[in-house]
């Protein structure tokens, strides 16, 4: 739908006349004319003001009463008045009301030097203090989550983290409990605040009431620096700021960018950062001698690379992970094409798209921005649950849907946190996403004799397909698509691809406010496609001479001895690609692993014979590209880990830097000096980046497919639909059996692993099934239970969820213990593996440090486990 339209008025405040937009708050308002209404409640993020602490008090004129300046929406011709005796009797008053029962902790609280109630006390308040009677004292601090630690002492009841938790993040769970002076914050049912966004009411609270616990007691305000970067731990790629200290990244906070992620962080991104200075941290070249890997110099890994790539030639083969910048990923690439004669080179776990299908979803006028999911008339998700792929568009779907009465449609295997939201949801057998897109694409152009045999054989049926086609055709012009990546997994995918074509082409996507967005699977999934890290096209989506093998293809080629050597830039295949039999096999089978990873892995300890020490996000310096299309600076906010005593060949490299040596070395002229000029060869490479240049990026980004010079340089041929076949209905499951399906869970990660902060999110595996299912088969909430065929098993515990259909169940891949990715057929069975798994399968173990131990730093041993579940408990709609 249209963004709101902005009119401007005039009004006047304090003797001066000031434009603003018309509706905004005073508080807002007063802003255009360099005027400062304190506040405590409001935070416009938070949407609906409350008026809760009387701070922003005005005179206005015509009107007898003082004036909440948060909840007054500005009118034209409006005088209204700050200064007057009056407003700062009241303001006062309120200041002094806060204070009674404020302890004075500013010497040792957090906040101290970036404290709201600090700086208003100085500004408004009365200077003096009139009560002498004892303050009121609570328990402090208390664990209000494994994150944040809650002194009610300092609470001054504002409502925003409440607000937060009911109203942003819908997670229910903060409340005000009991009255009057007695009034504390905490959670319904008195369990810790266990969200995925729950580090976020840290930021909002404008006191020290609710501090980080992994930051508590670590710095102060003058002692620290602000650095900003982008989060490379999912997709959703969000603007932070690093809170250093002595080139040691203490904290991290949300930089605000409406465009990217409109001020909030997840958990993962803010408190994972801990695994940049962790123990398992790769601080030097390794090398495997005698079956162990040894320290070595930079000059020795190096030369070795070089010597196991110039010897294998078009048999060498390289892997990208999201964390890889996109120079290095052009750089790895033309070293590969123009020096090697490779490109077995994979970015897409699950299969590369033709080059032409990849080129098409890639057009601009069909690329949705972030905020068009806010104002969209219909967004549609396909085949994806934003909390887990990238969880702040969660938050954009949720304000979208709350504030602007966008109609969101679900369409999904399994159920998402969002169902609750949806005006439609449809439920689709696992791995059959493609036959309900045929179906869809069938309903749009009214095609009944494709219609009733695809939707029968997506599970679902006609009717229901058809209602979801009317919600897409009813409600107005404006639809996004937001969908996985792994909508294209698999030998069909392109059929898939072809089929979403079809379907951006007859709901008329290609204008301002509707379009595609894609999730991909790593954080720069789509820089790396666009930089040419690719089977079958180059930087740009530019034709190749000979196209390579694709991820399963380069598994292949390494079991079968036709590729020898393999380049992980940042890359796991035993965790984050499917079939980890045929990895294990091709990964035993190479001549030559060459790993560049910045902790260790478990490929990594087990197969690599190379290890270069790679960058952390908060090192590094380049581009990554959003999945709509934003380019983004990573910026380094610290300082790469320097060589070791003792070790004068150690230390950490730049990633280009690392490339261009081994390059090098190889006989190429690549002659890259600095990161800027990588960035300027990226650039210089990819048609549609032409004349670009890292300021212009700046710290904001820039999305290319909104420029006209790259828009003119794509040149994209508008999408025709085509005619589509019905795929094969998917084989019925045997009795006893059921079809397979697997998620995502954002927490399966390195990242999280190994950060001490996050151990009670790391997730164990969960089998979710229906209750039906479960009854038939003798299975009880939290049982053990193993999922596997022919002779292959996964282990996990039973979770039961009346929304999941039956004949389907599903497991978490990408988990480190018991990987789904060892099931490789579609249909298994399931038996009662004996005992239980936790307690009821579906909330994590708590387990936390007690206030007053340092969480940030605890003795590291091999005893940390994993909680059950999938780590939290949201609103998943069962």
């Amino acid at each position: 739908m249209p963004r709101p339209e902005i009119n401007w008025i005039t009004f006047s405040i304090d003797g001066r006349e000031v434009s603003a937009p018309e509706n905004a708050m005073l508080v807002d308002a007063a802003k255009y004319g360099d005027v400062e209404i304190p506040v405590f409640c409001y935070e416009p993020k938070l949407g609906q003001p409350v008026g809760a602490c009387r701070m922003c008090l005005v005179e206005i004129e015509g009107i007898p009463k003082l004036q909440t300046g948060c909840s007054t929406p500005v009118k034209d011709g409006m005088v209204v008045h700050t200064q007057t005796e009056r407003v700062h009797d009241a303001q006062r008053a309120v200041v002094e009301f806060l204070l009674i029962n404020h302890p004075l902790d500013c010497p040792v609280c957090d906040r101290g030097g970036e404290c709201p109630l600090q700086d208003i006390t100085y500004g408004w308040g009365p200077g003096t203090s009139r009560f002498i009677e004892p303050k009121r004292h609570f328990k402090k601090p208390l664990e209000l989550s494994p994150l944040v630690a809650i002194d009610r002492e300092r609470c001054i009841l504002c409502y925003r983290c409440v607000r937060f938790s009911q109203e942003i993040s819908e997670d229910y769970q903060l409340i005000l409990q009991e009255r009057g002076a007695h009034s504390y914050v905490g959670t319904f049912d008195g369990h810790p605040y266990v969200a995925p966004f729950s580090g976020n009411i840290i930021d909002l609270c404008p006191v020290g009431a609710l501090t980080s616990r992994s930051y508590r007691f670590r710095a102060r305000p003058w002692d620290i620096e602000g650095a900003g970067t982008i989060c490379t731990m999912c997709p959703a790629q969000c603007n932070v700021e690093l809170t250093v200290r002595d080139e040691k990244v203490l904290r991290v906070l949300s930089r605000e960018h409406d465009g990217v992620n409109d001020g909030w962080l997840c958990d993962k991104g803010r408190f994972a950062y801990q695994h940049i200075h962790v123990d398992e941290r790769i601080g030097t070249p390794l090398m495997r001698h005698e079956g162990e890997l040894v320290p070595v110099p930079w000059e020795t890994a190096l030369q070795a690379a070089a010597e196991a790539l110039t010897a294998a030639g078009d048999r060498a083969a390289a892997l990208a992970g999201g964390e890889t910048s996109n120079e290095e990923a052009h750089l790895l690439a033309r070293t590969f094409r123009e020096q090697l004669g490779s490109s077995h080179l994979s970015a897409r776990p699950g299969g590369d798209l033709d080059a032409d299908l990849v080129r098409a979803l890639a057009d601009p006028a069909l690329q949705a921005s972030v905020p068009d999911l806010e104002f969209a008339h219909t967004v549609l998700m396909l085949d994806c649950d934003p909390i887990d792929d990238a969880p702040i568009l969660d938050l954009r779907l949720r304000k979208g849907v709350r504030r602007q009465d966008v109609r969101l449609a679900v369409a999904s295997a399994r159920p998402t946190a969002l169902d609750t939201n949806a005006t439609l949801t449809l439920r689709h057998a696992p791995g059959a996403a493609e036959s309900l897109l045929v179906a869809l694409d069938a309903a749009l152009s009214e095609d009944r004799g494709n219609l009733g045999g695809a939707a029968t054989a997506a599970g679902s049926n006609a009717s229901t397909v058809t209602e979801l086609a009317e919600l897409l055709t009813g409600t107005g012009p404006d639809v996004v698509v937001l969908y996985s990546e792994r909508l294209f997994d698999g030998p069909r995918g392109g059929h898939a691809a072809r089929a979403l074509l079809n379907i951006a082409s007859r709901l008329n996507l290609a204008g301002e406010g509707a379009g595609l967005l894609e999730i991909p699977s790593s954080a720069n999934g789509r820089g790396l496609r666009e930089a040419g890290f690719a089977s079958n096209h180059g930087a740009g989506f530019a034709p190749v001479p000979i196209a390579g093998r694709d991820a399963r293809g380069i598994a292949e080629g390494l079991a079968s001895g036709d590729l020898s050597v393999l380049y992980l830039l940042h890359a796991d295949p035993l965790r984050s690609h499917p079939d980890r039999k045929l990895w294990e096999s091709g990964l035993a089978a190479a001549a030559t692993v060459i790993a560049h990873e910045s902790v260790l892995t478990e490929t990594v300890l087990r197969h690599a014979d190379i290890v270069f020490p790679a960058e952390a996000y908060a090192e590094k310096e380049g581009t990554l590209v959003h999945p709509d299309g934003r380019l983004q600076r990573l910026r380094p906010g610290i300082g790469r880990p320097a060589a070791a005593p003792g070790q004068p060949g150690s230390g950490v490299r730049a990633g280009w830097q690392v490339i261009t040596d081994i390059a090098r070395r190889a006989g190429s002229p690549l002659n890259v000096l600095a990161g800027s000029m990588a960035s300027q060869e990226l650039f210089a490479d990819v048609a549609f980046y032409e004349g670009l240049t890292l300021d212009e990026v700046g710290g904001r980004g820039l999305r290319w497919p909104a420029r006209d010079a790259s828009r003119a340089a794509f040149a994209a041929t508008p999408w025709l639909p085509v005619a589509l076949d019905v795929p094969p209905a998917p084989v019925a499951p045997p009795e006893g059996a059921l079809r397979l399906g697997t998620f995502r869970s954002l927490w399966s990660s390195k990242e999280v692993d190994v950060s001490p902060i996050l151990q009670y999110a790391r997730p164990s595996q969960v089998v979710e099934l229906s209750p039906a299912d479960a009854a038939r088969l003798g299975v009880a909430d939290g049982d053990a239970v193993e999922v596997g065929t022919n002779g292959t098993r996964v282990r996990g515990a039973a979770r039961l969820r009346q929304a999941i259909p039956a004949g389907s169940v599903f497991v978490a891949a990408g988990m480190a213990d018991q990987p789904a990715s060892v099931l490789t057929q579609p249909i298994v069975e399931i038996h009662r593996a004996g005992g239980t798994v936790g307690t009821t399968g579906i909330e994590p173990v708590m387990v936390t440090p007690a206030v007053g131990e340092d969480p940030a730093d605890p003795p590291r041993n091999d005893d940390r486990q994993s909680p059950p579940g999938t780590g939290f408990k949201m609103n998943e709609g069962a």
